[in-house]
């Protein structure tokens, strides 16, 4: 799987965080039960902005992890509810009609691991 980042808008780019490294970071952190209309990103623009525009084949290819996603890890929520890591697994848990996710969130936002970036120019795997 391509390396995957957590971004967050700042002055002057984005700040983003590994999710590997969120990963290993919340590995002891209790599992909570979260509603999934509690997840304010469900009802906002989320994997699409000014650098990647939601074609039909971006959008096919978001079903096909929904369809395809592991649902048994839990998502990773920030110290503010948002969504570090497991988008498509709340939208699994729509398609389900799920009415509650598991989730692991961070008492206190981890340092970026990327500050100020753009996305595009980030490590992506090997050769990048």
């Amino acid at each position: 799987m391509r390396k995957q980042y957590h971004f967050w808008p700042s002055e002057s780019g984005v700040d983003a965080w590994d999710v590997d490294r969120l990963i290993k970071l919340t590995a002891e952190l209790p599992v909570e039960q979260v509603a999934v209309a509690d997840i304010h990103e469900v009802d906002s623009v989320y994997w699409f902005d000014d650098w990647q525009r939601p074609t039909v084949r971006s959008v096919v290819e978001h079903c096909r992890l929904i369809q395809e996603v592991e649902t048994s890890y839990p998502i990773i929520l920030g110290p503010d509810g948002r969504v570090m890591d497991g988008m498509h697994r709340v939208a699994r848990a729509l398609v389900d009609e799920r009415e509650v996710i598991e989730a692991v969130r961070f008492a206190a936002l981890p340092p970026a691991d990327y500050t100020d970036c753009r996305p595009q120019d980030l490590p992506y795997g090997p050769g990048t």
